[in-house]
């Protein structure tokens, strides 16, 4: 008998057996909720426009960001199209359109980051879809969406996606993890019955072919779904708060120059990233908040602080994208404020596949319409 294998070889599935009985009472709740839906007790609603969901089945990162930032690069250059996220942990309730008054506690870290990156994009946030979808549809028609992307909507089923892409995170699969609260998946594995196309995530460089053939087994996929392997690369770091162009580094100058580094992190994952950075300097000190974590007064002395204790004459601190548009308005030492680059992720795809996944984004999008 095959065992699933582990793509990144350090699993990291800990499961809490003490809250095993609270699990199957969570299981109960989102089971009967998933069949109300399923025998239409519960509404799911169809738009004239493809709507392309882009979600997990657990609670933590999987890179939902870069694949929807990918699906962006993708799709803008044919249509107009529109990002609807809830905004998590901002400042504002309802439904909210970006302008150029956006912010990160008006509509979210990510929506802000996405915002800041696809000016071209119309980026909104509804933590109930299914109005947000409406109000996006009532926009005059030179602004009006061609093509939705739901970003983290995989269990919001009053809105029913013309596609679903589901990220699986490579460093804990979701076949070997549990419910809420002894583990992290918000429903069972079978509710990847749903999605048209799986997409495993943040793949490690030793990947073998057999692993592909065995994660596949292990997925237990239907013919109409397709699997996909995707890994992050990391771009050039881009200073925080000056020109961006004048003063970008690659990772090797921080080897080359013998650079300590300061890592600050608020994300659910960091450990793919602390990896990448102890590749490029043995002095790596990390300061870790959590994800989508608010930035405190406390918080930015304590990072002051850190950076004043690193060693040697060149010094960097690296955050990510993603925490950079939260400490945008933070009150730093202009010392700090030079020091200061974020690191920009893409995603780039396994095998050579991208040249089918395009294909089935623009198929499905053409054979919508």
């Amino acid at each position: 008998m095959h065992r699933a294998p582990n793509f990144n070889m350090s699993s990291t599935n800990k499961i809490n057996k003490l809250l095993l009985p609270f699990s199957v009472l969570y299981g109960w709740v989102v089971w009967f909720r998933n069949k109300f839906f399923d025998w239409k007790i519960l509404p799911a609603e169809e738009f004239s426009i493809p709507i392309i969901c882009v979600g997990n089945i657990t609670v933590g990162g999987t890179g939902k960001t870069p694949h929807v930032e990918y699906l962006l690069r993708l799709l803008t250059d044919r249509n107009k199209v529109a990002v609807l996220s809830r905004g998590y942990k901002r400042k504002t309730s309802g439904f909210v359109l970006a302008d150029k008054k956006a912010t990160g506690k008006t509509i979210g870290d990510e929506p802000f980051q996405i915002f800041r990156k696809f000016p071209q994009a119309i980026v909104a946030v509804d933590g109930n879809r299914r109005r947000g979808i409406k109000k996006l549809l009532s926009l005059p028609e030179d602004e009006r969406p061609q093509v939705i992307l739901l970003d983290d909507a995989f269990q919001h089923r009053y809105v029913k996606p013309s596609y679903s892409i589901l990220l699986v995170d490579s460093n804990r699969m979701a076949y070997e993890d549990t419910l809420l609260p002894a583990g992290r998946l918000r429903e069972s594995w079978s509710g990847k019955d749903r999605a048209n196309m799986i997409v495993i995530t943040k793949c490690s460089p030793g990947l073998k072919p057999i692993d592909y053939r065995l994660i596949s087994k292990h997925l237990k996929l239907y013919p109409y779904q397709s699997l996909f392997f995707t890994a992050f690369k990391y771009g050039e770091l881009v200073p925080c708060f000056e020109n961006e162009q004048d003063r970008k580094k690659k990772l090797s100058e921080i080897k080359e120059d013998n650079y300590a580094v300061l890592l600050v992190a608020g994300i659910a994952n960091p450990e793919g990233l602390i990896s990448e950075l102890k590749m490029y300097t043995q002095e790596l000190e990390i300061l870790t908040f959590p994800d989508h974590h608010a930035f405190s007064k406390n918080d930015i002395q304590k990072i002051e602080s850190k950076f004043e204790q690193l060693q040697g004459e060149n010094k960097l601190i690296i955050t990510t994208e993603k925490d950079f548009v939260r400490l945008i308005d933070c009150d730093f030492s202009e010392d700090v404020k030079k020091a200061m680059f974020y690191l920009p992720v893409t995603v780039v795809f396994k095998n050579n596949e991208e040249t089918l996944f395009t294909k089935k984004i623009y198929n499905h999008v053409k054979k919508f319409k």
